[in-house]
């Protein structure tokens, strides 16, 4: 067994969810659990807290999925500070909103959003598409 593949399997990926409301959070769970996505999954329940995990974690989250409609501080300014803080920025952050509004999207790109994804409406999508931001970002790299 070569070194990286031993590494790889001690070394479980971490997602951090950012989500205010109780009812998306538990879907997303379920569907995480349903998908072919392993890895472990911290929460934040608004952005305030968000930037609290992220600024004194000693190791920091390999995805986070962030909401942009939150209390205290919006998914927009934690965007904004993650991706201006040296110590944050290569966290990659996906955008996992419901809203399609052409200024969301254009905000979240000029504020270094990795990615703009929209919540399905049905579960099953649902737990297509977080199996597939999964597997884009959560997958170890191969081995040289």
């Amino acid at each position: 067994m070569s070194a990286c593949f031993a590494e790889r399997s001690v070394v479980p990926k971490h997602l951090l969810i950012v989500e205010d409301n109780p009812h998306d959070l538990e879907l997303a769970q379920v569907a995480l659990e349903l998908s072919d996505v392993r890895c472990e999954v911290s929460v934040a329940r608004d952005g305030q807290e968000a930037l609290d995990v992220l600024r004194g974690s000693e190791t920091l989250p390999d995805l986070v999925l962030l909401d942009l409609n939150m209390p205290r501080v919006s998914g927009h300014e934690v965007l904004v500070a993650v991706k201006s803080d040296p110590a944050l920025r290569q966290v990659p952050v996906v955008v996992f909103t419901t809203s399609d509004e052409p200024s969301d999207r254009q905000a979240a790109r000029a504020a270094g959003a990795d990615d703009y994804v929209l919540k399905p409406q049905h579960f099953e999508a649902l737990i297509d598409t977080l199996g597939g931001l999964g597997r884009r970002w959560l997958t170890a790299p191969r081995c040289a």
